[in-house]
C-alpha cells in the first residue's frame, strides 16, 4: 500500500512538474499564457495555502516540498499571464480592466480555497496512516484540488476553442496533465476510498481525454494547412 501510494504520488508529481515547465517554456516562446485565469488563480491559491499549512504542521512531509516547487512555477506562469494576457482582451475598451479584473479573480480564488480548508477536517480513511508522510491529509485540500482540476480540464478545452489554435498548448501539457490527475484519482479515490474524489477525478479523466483528442486534432489540421 505505502509503496503503491508513493509510486502514484511520484508519477503525479513528475507529470505536473513537466506540465508547469512546458507551460512556462511555451508561454515565453509563443508570447502567451498557457493556463486559463480561473484555473491559474485557484492553482496558486491552493499551493500557497497548503505549502504554508504543510510546513507549519509537518516539515518532513514530502508533499510540502512538491507544493513549494509548484508554487514557484505558478508564479512564473502568473508572470506570463500578466505580461501577455491583455492580448486576449480583444476590445480595447476592456483592456483597462485587465489588471483589476485579474486581481479580483485571484482574491476570490484564495478566499474560496481557504474556505475549503476551514470547512473540512482531516480525512478519516483507515489507510491514511500508510501514506500520510507524503500526501496532504486535509479533506479540504482533496476536494478543492480535484474540483479545480475538473474546472481546469473544462477551461483548457474552452481555451482551445476560444483561440481556435494551439497557442499556449501542446501534446506534452495535454498528456502529462491527464496522467498527473489520473494517478492521484486512483490513490485518493480508490485506495483511500473517497467517493467524491473518485467522481471528480473520473470526470477529469473523461474531459482530459477529450482535450488530448482535440489537441491532436488541431495538430493534424495544422499539418494539413502547412
Amino acid at each position: 500500500m505505502t509503496i503503491l501510494g508513493l509510486i502514484l504520488s511520484l508519477i503525479s508529481g513528475i507529470c505536473w512538474t513537466i506540465v508547469y515547465i512546458s507551460m512556462i517554456r511555451t508561454g515565453f516562446k509563443e508570447k502567451t499564457y498557457s493556463m486559463p485565469l480561473f484555473a491559474l488563480s485557484l492553482n496558486i491559491s491552493w499551493e500557497l495555502i497548503y505549502t504554508i499549512k504543510g510546513f507549519s504542521t509537518c516539515i518532513t512531509n514530502i508533499q510540502n516540498y512538491v507544493n513549494l516547487t509548484w508554487c514557484i512555477f505558478d508564479f512564473i506562469i502568473i508572470y506570463t499571464y500578466f505580461k501577455y494576457g491583455k492580448n486576449d482582451f480583444k476590445e480595447t475598451a476592456f483592456k483597462k480592466y485587465f489588471i483589476p479584473w485579474s486581481i479580483l479573480i485571484f482574491a476570490m480564488s484564495f478566499i474560496i480555497e481557504y474556505g475549503f480548508l476551514i470547512e473540512f477536517g482531516e480525512s478519516t480513511s483507515k489507510s491514511l496512516p500508510l501514506v500520510s508522510s507524503f500526501i496532504e491529509t486535509s479533506l479540504g485540500a482533496w476536494y478543492s484540488a480535484f474540483l479545480q482540476n475538473l474546472i481546469m480540464s473544462l477551461l483548457f478545452i474552452s481555451l482551445l476553442f476560444k483561440r481556435n489554435s494551439l497557442l499556449g498548448q501542446n501534446r506534452t501539457i495535454a498528456i502529462c496533465k491527464c496522467i498527473g490527475t489520473l494517478t492521484p484519482t486512483i490513490l485518493f479515490g480508490i485506495i483511500l476510498e473517497n467517493n467524491l474524489v473518485l467522481i471528480l477525478g473520473s470526470f477529469c479523466f473523461i474531459f482530459d481525454l477529450i482535450y488530448i483528442f482535440l489537441v491532436f486534432k488541431y495538430i493534424s489540421i495544422s499539418k494539413i494547412l502547412n
